[in-house]
């Protein structure tokens, strides 16, 4: 029978007024956002009366969350990046010269002596005095290989090893290379998201492009210069042993040291040894402070490796400069005074304060394996993105009159109660996007237009229905009721198969093609549950007051 049980009733009530809770700080965007900031902010130990006036400007009883605008609604920066993966190449060859050395020289007595000479980047060539050796020297040199695993099940070794008379060449494997591509990349979309998401950016899309290329886009910053800024250098960070210093920027070095310039004193160069003691690989954590001048700096702690290395280097060379290296320029040079144990200590230099404080996220986040070259930049500004914001209401405003008046006009005040679930259906999806912190993009907001013509579908289909069984069925009453239980298998069957296209589009799309899928599939399950709930509650109960003898859909 028509009939509706009070708990269902109370239930049904109950999600609609969720959903109107959760989508109702967007139409309050800008108050709300400024008070989400504020609180996030305060949250961290910092507060003045003017972060908690902005903190109050949403009650914090109410529902907080907001649908994140993307980049073609908000603007923001575009930005395309290139990891120039042959870095990784020419480092890995200078970690293994120190391995290889030491090798080497443990058995001088068949390969002599040895000596290291120039080569291009990602190659080591290594002369030995006893050329009647080179086939021993080669035995060693493969011997500190590793094996690359390969798709096929079998492995190869990682260092290709050649022998020219007296002289060793050694470079990375084709399978090796292939390997460290893959690693390299991944590492560096790794790296790259969370600079990004400690700067507190919304919603940024981080995404790999082909082989060795970066997709970013970031809403809601000011240009691509500030996330170049952000994610552009390596902070590649390493502790040398300094050597000596000079004036001379075109000084002459040995095949085992560099030259870094000094950062804060211009023509002031260090020769250091090329192979640090320790590296910003092995920091664990990196936060901003105030050194005993009350200067900004920030202060670093080492893992239990880096920390054993630290302690012991410090421990034996007391009285010697030691080389703080960041992106190969040294940011301070210290004496050492005494033995630094616990794997803690601070980098002091000229910073500000935003200085120190981006410098403590890029060593937190750890360094770019690779350089990122950036091959496009856009700077989408926010009128742009305001403008595609009235396009969408535009065709949302358009395509709902369209769809009021025809169900109003086709089934009069049962097409009244399909627009009022209609009006909740938009509601549910606004509030359903907020509660997940979906992104808000232009073919998302295409999504929602075409569900709002989805949405009607289900009530076409059970008012057709209704219509078929007033012709049989005895009284109005037992026509609601089969309209809607024989119109449900065929509202199910169409929704369905929609909604599996929209996984599907999900699942394989990335980008715009994910925003729109989301939307189509969260309106889908929304306008099942006005369609099938929300409507038939407004029928039963305007059929319990009014009692009507007979009807008209």
């Amino acid at each position: 029978m028509l009939y509706i049980p009070l708990w269902r009733r109370i239930l049904i009530l109950a999600v609609v007024l969720a959903g109107v809770l959760l989508a109702l700080p967007n139409l309050f965007y800008s108050r709300v956002e400024t008070a989400n900031d504020a609180r996030a902010t305060i949250e961290t130990g910092v507060t003045n009366p003017e972060l908690e006036a902005q903190a109050a400007l949403w009650p914090s009883f109410l529902p907080s969350n907001l649908v994140n605008l993307g980049l073609d609604l908000r603007g923001g920066a575009h930005l395309l990046a290139e990891v120039q993966v042959e870095q990784v190449y020419a480092s890995r060859m200078e970690a293994l010269w120190p391995a290889l050395r030491d090798a080497l020289a443990a058995e001088r007595d068949t390969v002599g002596f040895v000596t290291r000479e120039e080569s291009e980047p990602g190659i080591l060539r290594v002369r030995i005095s006893d050329a009647d050796g080179a086939q021993r020297a080669v035995e060693i040199a493969r011997g500190l290989a590793q094996p690359v695993s390969g798709l096929t099940g079998g492995s190869a070794s990682s260092l290709d090893v050649r022998a020219n008379g007296p002289v060793l060449s050694i470079q990375l494997s084709e399978a090796e290379r292939a390997a460290t591509d893959e690693r390299t990349l991944l590492q560096s979309l790794e790296i790259v998201r969370r600079r990004i998401d400690e700067a507190g950016t919304r919603e940024p899309t981080i995404q790999r492009q082909g082989e060795d290329r970066i997709l970013i886009d970031v809403p809601g910053v000011g240009s691509a210069d500030e996330v170049k800024a952000l994610i552009g250098t390596t902070a590649q960070l390493n502790f040398q042993p300094v050597v000596t210093t000079t004036s001379d920027a075109n000084a002459d070095v040995g095949t085992t040291e560099q030259l870094a310039p000094d950062a804060s004193q211009e023509g002031l160069y260090y020769v250091l040894e090329r192979s640090p003691v320790v590296t910003g690989d092995e920091l664990v954590d990196a936060q901003p402070t105030f050194d005993q001048n009350g200067q900004p700096a920030v202060s670093f702690r080492f893992n239990t490796t880096g920390a054993r290395a630290f302690g012991d280097y410090t421990a034996e060379n007391v009285g010697a400069p030691f080389a703080i290296v960041l992106d190969n320029e040294v940011i301070s040079a210290p004496v050492i005074r005494e033995r630094i144990p616990g794997g803690t200590g601070q980098i002091s230099g000229n910073f500000s304060v935003e200085e120190s404080t981006n410098l403590a996220v890029l060593l937190r986040a750890g360094a770019l394996p690779a350089e990122l070259t950036f091959l496009e930049e856009r700077t989408i500004g926010p009128e742009l993105g305001a403008d595609s914001i009235r396009a969408g209401q535009l065709a949302a405003v358009v395509g709902s009159l369209l769809v009021v008046v025809f169900m109003a006009l086709t089934y009069g005040l049962f097409g009244w109660f399909a627009n009022v679930a209609l009006a909740v259906n938009m509601v549910m999806i606004f509030g359903v996007l907020s509660l997940i912190g979906a992104t808000l993009t232009l073919p998302g907001i295409a999504g929602i237009v075409l569900t709002m013509g989805m949405a009607v579908d289900a009530n076409v289909l059970v008012y057709e229905r209704i219509r078929e069984e007033l012709k049989t069925a005895k009284g109005p009453a037992r026509a609601i009721d089969l309209g809607y239980s024989r119109a449900l298998s065929a509202i199910l069957d169409s929704n369905v198969t929609t909604l599996i296209t929209a996984v599907i589009l999900y699942a394989v799309g990335s980008g715009p093609v994910r925003g729109f899928a989301i939307t189509l599939g969260l309106g889908i399950l929304t306008s099942v549950f006005s369609a099938i709930f929300v409507t038939r509650l407004l029928v039963v109960i305007w059929f319990d007051r009014r009692r009507p003898k007979t009807i008209e859909v």
